[in-house]
């Protein structure tokens, strides 16, 4: 191309030069100004691919989840989300609109932090500020007996199994239903000391609601029954507990139940009567508790119920 323009450029040179009476040596000084026309051409006639994201909520803080909606032109490849260390899974929402959540809590150090989308289309690098947050504090006396509480191997196998699901479909739809008809009794986030002695870097991984023992239980959204775990079978530190797939990454646990109303395995709707409440396991009195799992981190349930996640 540069050889044409060259070319094209002496020849007409030649014609100015011939009725101007011009010296034959002036064209070459115009060649740098053609080779950079030719370069701002080619920038403007080939630009740089970008994916457009955008983030919400606009002013996230420990606790919250993130989601991250990106639209590009092509749509047959996924693109990467990550932020820090760790890749998120990205789901399709539409034709050209991917989706990937990004859970943060209370062990999320705040400040500024880089997310990255990447793929097809290039890479854009975009600045998120975790804005900090205060979790009050929450002192427990435990009996004797309670105290020297530990889960088994069982249990927590079958947890880490829950909060490992990647469930393709979307289940729930909109904002989640509140699962009790009692008062909030412990908020999430909570920082405790049991019997004087501080939990080093636990926080409480949900909501809990107080109600009378067997007080109905509802599914806050709709989703599959992956999990029912009964005390006889070796859920000891959390008692009953029933855990829903809500797909694509989250999961919600319910537990403390004194039974349940549903099997593995059963889709329920929201708002669907699940269990019922009770004091089993590692509980003081008959309560529910509520954890709501992104990507495998217990996040605020909260902005879940109230202003939904796409």
């Amino acid at each position: 191309m540069i050889s044409s323009l060259t070319s094209a450029i002496t020849r007409l040179w030649r014609r100015v030069r011939h009725r101007l009476s011009l010296p034959a040596r002036l064209p070459w000084l115009l060649l740098p100004v053609a080779a950079s026309a030719l370069v701002l051409w080619s920038a403007v006639a080939t630009p740089a691919q970008a994916y457009q994201v955008q983030v919400s909520p606009s002013s996230p803080k420990l606790g919250d989840t993130l989601s991250v909606v990106v639209r590009g032109e092509r749509s047959d490849e996924a693109p990467t989300v990550s932020m820090g260390d760790t890749s998120y899974p990205t789901f399709l929402l539409s034709g050209d609109r991917y989706r990937a959540l990004i859970p943060t809590s209370p062990n999320t150090t705040p400040g500024r932090m880089t997310l990255q989308v990447s793929g097809t289309e290039g890479t854009n690098n975009i600045a998120v500020n975790i804005g900090d947050r205060s979790f009050p504090t929450q002192y427990i006396t435990l009996s004797p007996g309670r105290a020297g509480l530990e889960g088994t191997d069982y249990e927590f196998g079958r947890l880490d199994d829950l909060r490992a699901l990647r469930t393709p479909e979307r289940y729930w739809d909109g904002p989640m239903t509140k699962p009790s008809n009692g008062y909030v009794s412990s908020l999430y986030g909570l920082r405790r000391y049991y019997n004087g002695v501080f939990a080093g870097d636990y926080y409480h991984r949900g909501v809990d609601y107080a109600a009378g023992n067997g007080s109905p239980i509802y599914a806050p959204a709709a989703g599959q029954i992956a999990l029912v775990g009964r005390v006889a079978d070796g859920f000891v530190l959390n008692g009953n507990t029933l855990g829903i797939d809500h797909g694509q990454g989250v999961t919600s646990v319910m537990i403390h139940l004194s039974g349940f109303a549903v099997n593995e395995g059963d889709f329920v709707q929201a708002g669907q009567l699940i269990g019922y409440m009770g004091s089993t396991g590692f509980a003081t009195g008959p309560n529910l508790h509520w954890g709501l799992f992104v990507n495998g981190i217990a996040v605020d349930p909260v902005p879940w119920r109230y202003d939904g996640v796409e």
